[in-house]
């Protein structure tokens, strides 16, 4: 069963930064093709940034590029979200995905559950 817990969220000003992880276990973390979502109060959850299973291609929301970095540690099964320059509409609980992401031209998650989520609020 696959397992992850997000961490790192919290409230901070805007402009500001924080750094979300999101360690996994259950599965072959080095094979698994993985993303950051977040859901807003009243919105659906969509894609914040998702990383190929080797880190070669990453794919960003347009609302975050250039502000917000995704990287992998396969040795840790661990995977981070920089993110900088925050906004107040960045405010949402944020989720990590391990299993069915599926990467093209952006990148989705048809179907799996979703862990506890780690809140992110920034304050304007």
């Amino acid at each position: 069963q696959v397992q992850v817990v997000e961490s790192g969220g919290g409230l901070v000003q805007a402009g500001g930064s924080l750094r979300l992880s999101c360690t996994v276990s259950g599965l072959r973390f080095d094979r698994s093709n993985m993303g950051w979502f977040r859901q807003a109060p009243g919105k659906e959850r969509d894609v914040v940034s998702c990383i190929s299973w080797s880190g070669g291609t990453t794919v960003y929301a347009d609302s975050v590029k250039g502000r917000f970095l995704i990287s992998r540690d396969n040795a840790k099964n661990t995977m981070y979200l920089q993110m900088n320059s925050l906004k107040p509409e960045d405010t949402a609980m944020y989720y990590c995905a391990a299993d069915n992401v599926v990467i093209g031209r952006t990148c989705s998650r048809p179907v799996g559950s979703w862990g506890q989520g780690t809140q992110v609020t920034v304050s304007s």
